[in-house]
């Protein structure tokens, strides 16, 4: 499987933030492990487009790709000199020294030093300065915290903790980047980052549709056929909704503003209302009306 992140999210180096982001929707969608169980392919992949969106989704790192200072797992990468020969590259902190007379005793130590490390008493020449190692790490985020944000906190392999701030707005599949959070650097280099990859738990209640939330709320009878006010347990607490007179089951009522929070530039999203008539309990004025009761376009109201 390629590294390219390019190829991973399948788009070319010209693609626009929001190709990005929808190319990485799609994917994260289709390899979620939940709907691959037990698919260890998937699972790769999965992570794999989730690294691949956290690079391409910043645009300093993307920059930083691009230019072939990072390779696709954030790390730096390597450096030669341009236009030079194996003595110039030889003669860099990673090689050893060269001289027209042959190898001295300390070139054959750095060789042998360099394969087989201190062994026989050969001496390791130094590797230099290194980018601490990115870490990766799982977090479910509950559907509700998904939607307005939140603090979670992942414990590290180490026994510590390290608290998290989920920002409204975030999707299922979706890699939170925490810069200096990962491995610790080497020789003054800076630290790796910290990888997190999010699921979304699922909600009983709300589906979400981008920043939209859709939700069916039950109403009795009486207010279907009269109209009145009815409490809406919308994603951030109760909310009043009047439902008009004459609301059948099936109709939507908006609720402006009241679904995911808004976030990186964008509006709050809405919350759409489906009606659902419920009838309960009938008492005996009801059904002693209903008896007597003719509705229009005949006793079965029309029906075909």
């Amino acid at each position: 499987m390629s590294t390219d992140p390019y190829e991973i999210l399948g788009l070319s180096r010209t693609a626009s933030q929001d190709d990005i982001r929808k190319a990485y929707r799609k994917l994260a969608k289709k390899w979620h492990p939940d709907l691959n169980p037990g698919d260890k392919a998937a699972e790769e992949k999965f992570k794999a487009i989730g690294t691949a969106h956290a690079l391409l989704s910043d645009p300093e790192q993307r920059a930083r790709f691009d230019r072939g200072e990072i390779d696709a797992a954030g790390q730096e990468r390597g450096w030669a000199p341009p236009g030079g020969g194996y003595r110039d590259q030889a003669e860099g902190a990673q090689g050893f020294r060269y001289s027209a007379g042959g190898f001295s005793e300390d070139d054959l130590g750095d060789i042998f030093g360099s394969m087989f490390g201190q062994q026989r008493g050969f001496r390791r020449r130094p590797q230099g300065p290194m980018r601490g190692e990115d870490r990766h790490f799982s977090l479910t985020v509950s559907f509700i915290d998904a939607v307005n944000g939140s603090t979670a906190r992942i414990t590290l392999p180490g026994g510590g903790t390290l608290d998290v701030r989920i920002p409204p707005g975030v999707e299922d599949g979706q890699v939170m980047r925490l810069r200096g959070k990962g491995g610790e650097g080497h020789q003054g280099a800076p630290p790796g980052d910290a990888l997190i990859t999010l699921s979304i738990a699922p909600s009983t209640q709300y589906t979400r549709d981008g920043d939209d939330i859709r939700m069916t709320q039950p109403i009795g009878l009486k207010t279907a056929v009269l109209g009145g006010s009815v409490t809406i347990p919308t994603p951030g607490g109760p909310v009043a909704m009047n439902v008009p007179a004459h609301s059948d089951s099936g109709r939507v009522l908006r609720l402006r503003g009241r679904g995911v929070k808004a976030h990186a530039g964008r509006e709050a999203g809405n919350l759409y209302v489906t009606l659902q008539v419920t009838i309960g309990q009938p008492d005996a004025a009801l059904e002693k009306f209903l008896k007597s009761w003719t509705p229009p376009g005949g006793p079965d109201g029309g029906a075909a």
